[in-house]
């Protein structure tokens, strides 16, 4: 092999191009492991790294993708061996380092995870970023006491690749779940993975003069933010939880301290893209267990090939992507 197939983004002047390009190993930057890649995804924050004014790439050219499945083929670490098969995801995948949507990687081994038993490359790049975010979000709620009979858990912006999976998984552990959503379409899907109630985004992102509203929500994971997470904070019931883990609706968020010293509402910052590795590794685990998504197969809405993943980043960017879409970069 001299050269491979990679997605990247490079300036051109004010704007950005994508193509498909060959490249060279040498290319690559340092890392510890370098991987076949036999899967990666797509995500929203793969669509902000493709544009200037996404405000997320760091650097130029850059292979887009923050997330990768494949087969080790080179490791400088004894915890990985040739031919294990493992996942990456987050940090500066696809951001400041060269990412997943190439027929090779190579990254640092603290980013690395084995493949959990259970799970295919495949399968894993259909849960990839957004359903270990999801996952996360629901983890951190349990932990700070949700349960089934908490009452009903609103997941906002539903339709999206975070907010599908944690509906499927809260519907599987037994919740009552409201999805918030606005694309009409979606609805008929959200209900096969268990929403038992869609609400309309216009009512979870409308402005209110009042700091407190009637409270309706046990818990809630929002991948929106924004003026949504307003909303939120107006509804929880007493000491509820809002797992918050993204920015679609913006980064202000109009509120007051009611929530918080009225209701004792908490208000927890998902961040995984640094979560640690051996943190990672266990929630991983739990993905192949009793956090595995159900529907699995059905919840990827497109395979596509590196060719075929422009048109997609620009269908999210306009709301238009309903479930996962994964690559196929192995051929």
């Amino acid at each position: 092999m001299e050269t491979f197939r990679a997605l990247v983004v490079e300036k051109a002047g004010v704007d950005t191009a994508i193509a498909v390009q060959r490249w060279t190993l040498d290319q690559l930057l340092p890392g510890e492991v370098t991987i076949q890649v036999e899967y990666s995804s797509v995500n929203y924050k793969d669509a902000l790294a493709s544009r200037v004014d996404g405000k997320v790439a760091r650097r130029y050219p850059l292979i887009l993708g923050i997330d990768l499945a494949g087969l080790v083929i080179s490791s400088g670490d004894d915890r990985f061996q040739i031919g294990q098969r493992v996942l990456a995801h987050g940090w500066d995948l696809g951001v400041a380092y060269h990412g997943g949507m190439a027929e090779f990687a190579r990254v640092p081994a603290a980013w690395v995870v084995p493949l959990p038993h259970g799970l295919t490359t495949r399968q894993a790049m259909a849960i990839g970023t957004a359903g270990f975010t999801a996952a996360l979000s629901i983890e951190r709620l349990e932990y700070l006491g949700l349960r089934p009979e908490s009452g009903p858990v609103l997941v906002t912006g539903a339709s999206g690749g975070v907010g599908s999976t944690a509906v499927a998984i809260l519907a599987k552990r037994g919740y009552q779940v409201a999805a918030s959503t606005g694309s009409l379409a979606a609805h008929d899907y959200l209900r096969t993975l268990g929403a038992q109630e869609i609400l309309d985004r216009a009512e979870t992102s409308a402005a209110s003069e009042r700091p407190l509203e009637r409270a309706r929500w046990a818990g809630a994971v929002d991948p929106v933010g924004g003026a949504t997470l307003s909303y939120l904070l107006r509804t929880m019931v007493p000491r509820a939880s809002i797992a918050l883990s993204g920015n679609t609706g913006g980064g202000a968020v109009s509120t007051t301290v009611f929530p918080f010293i009225l209701r004792g509402v908490n208000l927890l910052g998902i961040d995984s893209a640094t979560y640690p590795q051996d943190l990672r590794s266990e929630l991983w685990k739990r993905l192949a267990g009793d956090l595995r998504p159900p529907f699995l197969e059905d919840m990827i809405a497109r395979e596509v090939t590196l060719e075929n993943v422009p048109p997609v980043l620009e269908d999210i960017l306009k709301g238009q992507v309903s479930g996962r879409t994964i690559v196929r970069v192995g051929r």
